[in-house]
């Protein structure tokens, strides 16, 4: 009979805790999910969360910072990375957001499987929201 794993919750300094029971990201033994991530900027005590920026360039930067700081504190990089999802909230910002992406990829030894849509739903002012999914080991 194998042993259950556990499953661990992360929520790096550099993000305010969670509104509602859910969590940034979660470990359970070698796979680790990013739950979707935004360009917020680091969390400030006392403060709401908000974007770092009105350009998509600014907003992905700092989204992909925030889904890395995820995959750290659950003791992965993005070479463990095997999905990532991107959602936009508009069309014309693909081939802008494909440059970004390439560029700041350009280091990684094998490419993640990667999808990305077009999303409406996310507040205004936000333009981009990643998620990962990471198998480690």
């Amino acid at each position: 009979m194998s042993e259950k794993l556990s499953k661990t919750a992360l929520t790096p300094a550099t993000h305010t805790t969670p509104p509602a029971k859910f969590s940034h990201g979660v470990r359970k033994g070698n796979v680790l999910q990013v739950a979707g991530q935004v360009g917020f900027g680091p969390a400030v005590e006392g403060q709401a969360p908000t974007p770092v920026g009105p350009t998509l360039r600014e907003q992905t930067l700092q989204t992909l910072a925030n889904v890395e700081a995820i995959l750290t504190e659950g003791g992965a990089t993005w070479e463990d990375a095997v999905m990532i999802r991107v959602y936009l909230t508009d069309t014309s910002h693909f081939a802008e957001f494909n440059e970004i992406y390439n560029e700041y990829f350009a280091s990684l030894t094998e490419a993640p499987a990667a999808r990305t849509t077009v999303y409406v739903g996310l507040p205004a002012g936000l333009l981009v929201e990643i998620d990962a999914l990471a198998v480690l080991g």
